[in-house]
């Protein structure tokens, strides 16, 4: 029968020579035979005791035990057996606790992290275009204007983002009614929604009541935001234009 030296053996099992070195020593583990300068060799059925006891250590028994085990009789293997069963379930379920609690600090981190561009096609659709972002930059990123909305929203994650979205479809929702209600462009209610208007552009950079009147002009001269306005109300984007413009006034 074939035998093996002991390098042999620690590759095909994935231990040390060391290790085999004291299962040796311990008694654990007595190769069989001996070449003519003493060197150890190992047959086939070291090897199947060398297998046992890896899958022993795998499941944590000392060496102790594992020697317990290999001279004992079928009945007390197989109670130290369904015990040790019993230790490996819970150490399983301890370890399932532990993967749990690693899954909720990960998903906390990941939505710690600033949103990307995929976050915000997701949380905007269509209403994010990454070509409005670039002709932004391209007629207002030299002022500073530009510069605090990039400082302030670098950091913003999909939870703030989301958070901007919901205030933005609550305000639009009332804009609407106050519209289709009649409700005077110059009076309390009108002048509390252009007051809204102007703190949520305050999110992104400091926005004075002469620049918000600026982008209310817009609203009505560039067809893309008129055509934003229109759709939550017909008239939208003229009424906010003319209560912001009040409202500017009543503050001047």
């Amino acid at each position: 029968m074939e035998a093996f030296t002991v390098g042999q053996v620690a590759e095909t099992f994935g231990v040390t020579v060391r290790t085999l070195h004291h299962y040796d020593e311990v008694g654990l583990l007595h190769p069989s035979e001996r070449t003519p300068a003493g060197y150890r060799l190992y047959t086939g059925e070291d090897l199947q005791r060398l297998s046992t006891i890896v899958v022993y250590r795998r499941l944590d028994f000392s060496l102790e035990e594992i020697g317990e085990l290999l001279d004992a009789d079928g009945a007390e293997v197989i109670d130290h057996l369904r015990r040790q069963r019993e230790e490996v379930k819970a150490r399983l379920a301890q370890m399932s606790d532990l993967v749990d609690a690693i899954d909720r600090r990960l998903e906390a981190e990941m939505d710690n992290q600033p949103a990307t561009t995929e976050d915000l096609k997701e949380l905007f659709g269509d209403g994010y275009q990454e070509e409005y972002q670039d002709e932004a930059e391209r007629r207002w990123g030299d002022t500073d204007m530009w510069k605090q909305s990039q400082e302030r929203t670098a950091h913003w994650t999909k939870e703030d983002w989301s958070r901007v979205k919901e205030q933005v479809e609550d305000f639009e929702s009332r804009l609407g009614a106050a519209v289709r209600e009649g409700v005077a462009v110059d009076g309390d209610r009108a002048a509390g929604l252009a007051e809204e208007h102007r703190a949520s552009i305050g999110q992104y950079y400091d926005c004075t009541h002469e620049f918000q009147v600026c982008l209310a002009q817009m609203y009505l001269s560039d067809p893309r935001f008129t055509e934003h306005y229109e759709q939550i109300e017909p008239g939208t984007a003229q009424w906010l234009h003319d209560a912001i413009v009040a409202n500017a006034a009543n503050a001047g």
